[in-house]
């Protein structure tokens, strides 16, 4: 599975942190951007080409990065077959409430094929666990989620 990743300035530094998680865990990530913090770049230059990659190729998977992940997980679900689910479930290091819940029925119910962290909300520990829990986390195949899912992007 290849996994791409993608952040503006805001989640630069955690996204370069997860990409050497990843290959620690032995996945291999090819990397869209930003290349280096520019705290003037727009997070739609590096989130658009994650998911248009995600969404070429059903065996891979997006992590993207922002300082609330709200905007990168609305532009990366502009893009047809993209399924982006946001994460910032945690409050001073702690998963807070169902934040381990929602990461896992992000993928058994939709099929998420992009992870949106906010960076400004998640520290490396707690994104580096939800990242290892989203990318072992299976989507469940059961017909009630898939039918549902056909709905958001119909083959029509």
């Amino acid at each position: 599975m290849l996994i791409y990743l993608g952040s503006d300035h805001a989640g630069f530094e955690l996204k370069e942190k997860i990409k050497k998680y990843l290959k620690e865990l032995g996945y291999a990530a090819e990397d869209k951007g930003a290349f280096k913090f520019d705290p003037d770049d727009d997070y739609p230059d590096f989130i658009r080409p994650v998911a248009e990659a995600v969404a070429a190729s059903s065996e891979s998977r997006g992590l993207i990065f922002g300082g609330s992940g709200q905007g990168e997980a609305i532009v990366a679900n502009r893009v047809k077959g993209i399924r982006a689910a946001v994460f910032y479930g945690v409050y001073g290091g702690k998963w807070v409430g169902f934040g381990d819940k929602i990461v896992r029925l992000s993928r058994d119910h939709n099929d998420a094929n992009i992870l949106s962290i906010g960076a400004r909300f998640v520290d490396e520990n707690t994104a580096k666990n939800a990242v290892r829990l989203w990318l072992k986390t299976p989507f469940s195949g059961e017909a009630r989620h898939r039918r549902r899912i056909d709905k958001i992007d119909p083959k029509n």
